[in-house]
C-alpha cells in the first residue's frame, strides 16, 4: 500500500455530511481509508438536507418531504452531543449511526439513534434532542459554514482542505460506489484534490447506474 514521502505535512479536511444520506456515508467510509494511505486527518462537522430544501418542499416528492421532515431528527442530536461532549464525538456518533441507517437498514427512530449514541459512549438521553430545535441555531450555523464553501446547488457531503494560494479548496463529493480501498482510496483522493484544485474548475459528472454498495 503505497504512501506519500514522510515528510509530507499533514493536511485536515473538513468533511460536512448528513447522516441519512447513504451517497455522504458512502464517501466518509472512503476518507477513513484516505486517513489510513495519505498524511490526511478528517475533521467532521454537521450539515442538513432538512435545512438545504426547507424552502422548497412544494417542489418535491410527498416522499422526499416526508424523509426531510423525520431527517431533522439525526442532525439535532448530532449537533447536541457535539455541544455538550465536544466535536471529537461527531466522528464516532456518525459512525454508529451510519452503520445502523445504511449498512443494517434501521428505522430512523429514537430506538436506533440512543443504541447509536450508547455505542459512542454518549447518553442515550441526548436522543431526546432529536424533537427540539433547542439545537437548531448551532445546526444551521455548520450547516452555513459547510454549504456556504461551494454554493446552494449541492448537498452532501462538502469536503474542504487547505489550498496553496491561503484560501481553502472545496468540493461537493465524491459520489462513488463502493468505497475504494488502500491504492484505489489514494488515487481517487489525489485525482479529487488535482481537479478541485484547478482554477475555473466546477464539474465532472455522468449518470449513477449503481445504488450504493455497503461493504
Amino acid at each position: 500500500m503505497s504512501r506519500t514521502p514522510e515528510n509530507t505535512s499533514r493536511v485536515t479536511a473538513d468533511f460536512w455530511f448528513d447522516p441519512i444520506c447513504p451517497w455522504a456515508w458512502m464517501t466518509s467510509r472512503w476518507m477513513l481509508e484516505v486517513e489510513k494511505v495519505r498524511p490526511v486527518d478528517v475533521r467532521w462537522h454537521v450539515m442538513s438536507l432538512s435545512v438545504l430544501n426547507e424552502n422548497r418542499l412544494d417542489e418535491l416528492p410527498r416522499e422526499y418531504v416526508e424523509l426531510m421532515e423525520a431527517a431533522w431528527g439525526p442532525v439535532r442530536v448530532l449537533i447536541a452531543a457535539e455541544q455538550k461532549h465536544g466535536p471529537e464525538v461527531l466522528g464516532p456518533l456518525y459512525t454508529a449511526l451510519g452503520t445502523r441507517f445504511h449498512n443494517q437498514g434501521r428505522p430512523n427512530e429514537r430506538a436506533t439513534i440512543a443504541e447509536a449514541l450508547e455505542e459512542a459512549g454518549l447518553p442515550a438521553e441526548l436522543a431526546d434532542a432529536a424533537h427540539s430545535d433547542a439545537y437548531d441555531e448551532r445546526l444551521r450555523a455548520s450547516h452555513e459554514e459547510g454549504i456556504g464553501l461551494v454554493g446552494q446547488e449541492v448537498g452532501t457531503p462538502v469536503i474542504a482542505v487547505p489550498g496553496t494560494d491561503g484560501e481553502r479548496t472545496a468540493f461537493f463529493g465524491p459520489v462513488v460506489t463502493p468505497a475504494p480501498k488502500g491504492e484505489a482510496a489514494a488515487r481517487l483522493w489525489d485525482g479529487t484534490l488535482l481537479v478541485a484544485s484547478t482554477p475555473g474548475f466546477f464539474e465532472l459528472k455522468r449518470t449513477r447506474t449503481e445504488e450504493p454498495r455497503f461493504d
